[in-house]
């Protein structure tokens, strides 16, 4: 969405136009939805909190300032109502049943191995996402999925540009520790030369039974 459609759109939500919210609405529904349920590794809870935040929408469209970014203005309420949700309900770092791709599939069909590949490296990804700390997820939620800039990020986070980005430089680096952590143990090792060597000459001379 370009800035001038964005700002007219503003204008039209603090006016109080429903065809507003319905454009608004289709824009980042799905963007939400999937921010939410990446965050909270739940899908319940992130269709709860998705509608939890189109209504803060409703009641708060009069007030928006003129030059609202919608994106990181829904972002930092669903954001807000996550960690709310997690306080209220003690659960902090809890993981949740029903862990769901990071990904969503693209249109074009790619070959059987481009397919196997994609998956297996979805299942990583996912699972080192998923370890990792609520503020980590968050940051590389927002700058490598939603594509927010370091400084909206921030904004939505509530830390000024450079704290963010050294968060999401720690973020990077944990989640290449845990991508680390769940590669496939390595085979075991090769018998060495002299032993293959022994056990064929004990066979050779019948002292090896099978």
């Amino acid at each position: 969405m370009d800035r001038e459609c964005e700002l007219a759109l503003v204008a039209r939500l603090r006016d109080g136009d429903a065809a507003a919210f319905d454009a608004v609405y289709e824009e980042y529904r799905a963007r939400l939805y999937s921010f939410l349920a990446r965050l909270s590794r739940s899908r319940d809870v992130a269709e709860d909190l998705a509608e939890e935040t189109w209504l803060r929408l409703v009641a708060s469209s009069e007030r928006l300032r003129p030059d609202t970014r919608l994106g990181p203005w829904l972002f930092t309420v669903a954001r807000n109502l996550y960690y709310s949700y997690c306080r209220s309900r003690a659960l902090g770092e809890t993981v949740f049943d029903g862990l769901i791709g990071l990904w969503p599939g693209g249109s074009s069909r790619p070959s059987p191995f481009e397919e196997t590949a994609a998956r297996e490296l979805e299942r990583r990804v996912e699972h080192g996402l998923a370890a990792l700390p609520a503020p980590y997820r968050e940051a590389l939620l927002l700058v490598a999925v939603e594509g927010l800039t370091p400084s909206e990020a921030g904004g939505v986070c509530g830390l000024a540009p450079d704290a963010f980005r050294q968060r999401l430089s720690r973020a990077r680096a944990a989640l290449d520790r845990e991508l680390g952590s769940v590669r496939a143990e390595p085979a075991s090792p090769e018998p060495r030369q002299e032993e293959v060597g022994r056990t064929a000459a004990k066979a050779e001379a019948g002292e090896v039974t099978t």
